[in-house]
């Protein structure tokens, strides 16, 4: 085996890595939140506040 070999190997484990990462990331956080907060949007409550205050 040459060098690229092994750059091939590595960078396949990198990707294993972060993908295993991801989905521990992904049960956490969905174990965590409930789906309600997941895709609700605080920010644009909070736009839409601060605009009502600029504007009276």
């Amino acid at each position: 085996m040459d060098l690229w070999d092994y750059l091939e190997l590595a960078a396949w484990a990198a990707s294993a890595l972060f993908g295993l990462f991801i989905v521990i990331d992904w049960i956490r956080t969905d174990s965590t939140y409930d789906e309600e907060f997941l895709t609700s949007s605080r920010e644009g409550e909070l736009e839409a506040l601060t605009e009502e205050q600029h504007r009276g």
